[in-house]
């Protein structure tokens, strides 16, 4: 039956009153408990005493535990919150505050080169021209794929890197030249930056040339008596020219220097590759149009007073044969090591090595950085320059020694090592004498059987063509020495090697007045070209020592899988004693960690040295060396004392020298040469015609 809507409504109305009624109960209850003040008989003052002592029992029980996880965001936000009131306190505070704490720390502190030299006088004389090195010098896009929509303009390489953390699959395909021309793939234009900022800082805080241009600046330099010769350090040297007029550039500006200055020469500081690119340029500028600058042969004469060449890897660096063969040198060994497999791994969509190398294996520049003058001048499977070898009892089975006689004693025990073998497929073939390995020949070993079809691989490395008979017979040749790692680099990656070998050579001159060495792949070898007719020039070599730099590697074969790198540093090796100069699969020597003094000192120790074959006008040469001092303190930052490969631009004994010259001194006047090393004697153990 039915029942009235009037029923339905009482009957609401009812039940609501009564929750009310309830509720109000409870909460007058409650109030009863918790206010001490009201008058109760004898039981409910009882009841009150019991209920006063549960009272915190439930709020306890009714309070949020803090687990692990609210621990850690509680830290987080803690760290986040010093580390943002702190970088408002450095941008806000005088910038008097920061000197005052660090003099505080360390007493007062010296004066930077420039304000000192001014002080005695010291003011801009010679215009100064900068030649930035490998990596560097900022790079911009210009023209790019739909990925890159929005950075028309802005930089690829240098500042802050923050495209390749947004996307960087579309970075690196902008950053990679073509494989096959060596130069922008279609459709893309990235450009070198120009003016001082192209190399001023590499990234936020990391200085580059801006310490040497404030420096400058103390004695009276401005931008118009100072220019960056910014190049794109990715191409080949010819090919700067080729696409962007680089090196006409350069000899323009040179003259503009010049004749704005009153006639006097330009002061030139190559730095790194830099040296390199300019050992080119002299000889581009001179030699006839079109194939060159057709500046004619006294051009450097009447333009150039002093070529300041810092971190100068004259001769090449080891550095490069391990980034060709397997992107890797002592640090990425390590992390590797620290955390196997995950740079192999696709994260992100980017698989770390294969990208990297395949990127480093466009930029053909880097060719020119690969070790020049074979055996001759780094050593072969029982010598070295750095050392010298006992082989007395070599043929009675017994071990070799090896004694250091050299000035890199301070850096590592040379006993047992031998720097002439570059790469070592373990560390007995590494120590055994030549006359116990047994060698195969590996050019002659097909590729037949590849790991893999290159069209399932991903990224294409032409590591992808070789097999495993292929790589066995590389490391069953043992141990590679300068004379045999171009013929190793040729048959493991043939395709890149003709790219580079059409750009650079490494070898000794024989002729120096045949006419194929006026081929432009010759002019950046100091060992296969002569220096211009320049008498009155001056070159120096500036270069860090004391410091651990690498000198050749322990290799293994890696474990086989499709798309990989079969060849990696074996970083479980390590030498017989805490000193050893091998660690971690490294053998290391003196230099700037990056580059060899070998490298660095021996054209200006010899083969400049005087009227040679590679001087013959009897330019002067001279050695300096800024031996290594780490910072005092955090607050010194990099330091100035620095004797590592770009920290020595921010060295003030390096740019006192650098500004003396600048300001009309010779190279006797600021003392000749001043070395730490034993450059000289291993300069005399190179047995070279000069």
């Amino acid at each position: 039956m039915n029942k009235p809507l009037s029923f339905y409504r009482s009957y609401f109305l009812s039940k609501t009153m009564s929750f009310l009624r309830r509720r109000n109960s409870t909460d007058s209850s409650k109030t009863r408990i918790a206010d001490p003040n009201i008058e109760k008989d004898g039981a409910d003052d009882d009841d009150k005493k019991k209920d006063q002592y549960k009272i915190p029992q439930r709020r306890n029980s009714g309070s949020k535990k803090w687990s692990c996880w609210d621990n850690c965001c509680w830290f987080i936000g803690f760290i986040c919150s010093i580390w943002w009131f702190c970088l408002f306190l450095y941008n806000t505070m005088p910038d008097s505050i920061p000197q005052f704490v660090t003099m505080a720390i360390t007493g007062p502190l010296p004066d930077p080169p420039g304000v000192k030299l001014r002080k005695e006088g010291l003011t801009a004389n010679h215009p100064v021209v900068l030649v930035p090195g490998v990596v560097t010098g900022g790079l911009e896009l210009w023209e790019g794929r739909h990925c890159a929509e929005g950075l028309l303009g802005k930089r690829l390489w240098g500042g802050s890197f923050g495209e390749f953390y947004k996307r960087p699959l579309c970075w690196l395909e902008h950053i990679s030249l073509d494989n096959d021309t060596g130069f922008d793939p279609p459709g893309i234009r990235v450009r070198p930056v120009t003016g001082l900022v192209a190399a001023d800082y590499f990234a936020t805080g990391y200085f580059v040339w801006a310490v040497v241009i404030a420096n400058l600046a103390h004695i009276g330099y401005e931008e118009k008596s100072l220019y960056m010769a910014a190049y794109d350090w990715r191409l080949s040297f010819q090919n700067t020219e080729i696409r962007d007029q680089s090196l006409t550039r350069i000899k323009s500006n040179i003259e503009l220097l010049v004749a704005t200055h009153g006639g006097k020469k330009v002061v030139v500081l190559p730095h790194s590759m830099g040296v390199q690119y300019f050992l080119h340029f002299m000889k581009w500028v001179e030699t006839p149009a079109p194939r060159g600058g057709g500046g004619g042969p006294d051009w450097c004469a009447k333009h150039i007073k002093a070529i300041m060449n810092i971190g100068a890897p004259f001769l090449g660096s080891p550095k490069s044969i391990a980034l060709h063969f397997s992107i890797e040198v002592r640090d990425i060994a390590a992390l590797r090591a620290q955390a196997p497999g995950l740079l192999d791994k696709d994260v992100l969509g980017l698989q770390t090595f294969k990208h990297l190398m395949r990127m480093f294996r466009t930029w053909d520049a880097t060719f020119s950085m690969i070790p020049k003058g074979g055996e001759t001048i780094w050593g072969g499977l029982d010598w070295s320059p750095e050392t010298e070898t006992v082989n007395n009892s070599a043929k009675k089975g017994t071990d070799n020694s090896t004694r250091n006689t050299g000035g890199n004693g301070n850096i590592c025990d040379t006993k047992g090592v031998n720097y002439g073998r570059l790469i070592s497929f373990s560390k007995d073939w590494a120590e055994t004498h030549s006359s116990k390995i047994e060698r195969v020949d590996f050019k002659h070993v097909a590729k037949g059987d590849k790991l893999t079809n290159s069209s399932n691989c991903d990224i294409w490395l032409e590591y992808h063509e070789m097999g495993n008979r292929a790589i066995k017979a590389v490391a069953d040749h043992k141990v590679y020495t300068a004379g045999s790692i171009l013929d190793l680099l040729h048959y493991v990656a043939p395709k890149l090697m003709a790219r580079g070998a059409s750009h650079f050579s490494y070898g000794i001159a024989d002729d120096l007045d045949d006419p194929k060495y006026d081929q432009y792949k010759y002019w950046s070898n100091p060992l296969e070209t002569k220096l211009p007719n320049a008498p009155d020039m001056e070159i120096y070599s500036l270069y860090g020592v004391g410091l651990p730099t690498e000198r050749g590697y322990i290799y293994k074969v890696a474990p086989p899988s499709d798309c990989s790198i079969p060849f990696q540093i074996d970083t479980s090796v390590d030498g017989d004693s805490e000193d050893s100069c091998l660690r971690g699969g490294v053998f290391s020597g003196d230099g700037d960690e990056t580059v060899p003094i070998i490298s660095a000192g021996f054209m200006c120790a010899k083969g400049w040295r005087g009227k040679t074959r590679f001087n013959p006008s009897g330019i002067r040469t001279y050695n300096r060396e800024y031996k290594h001092a780490p910072p005092a303190n955090l607050l010194e930052g990099r330091g100035t004392q620095s004797g590592s490969h770009v920290d020595l631009l921010g060295n003030f004994a390096l740019i006192e020298d650098v500004l003396r010259v600048a300001a009309g001194a010779t190279g006797e006047d600021i003392g000749g040469d001043r070395v730490y090393s034993d450059i000289f004697k291993w300069s005399e153990r190179i047995n070279i015609k000069l």
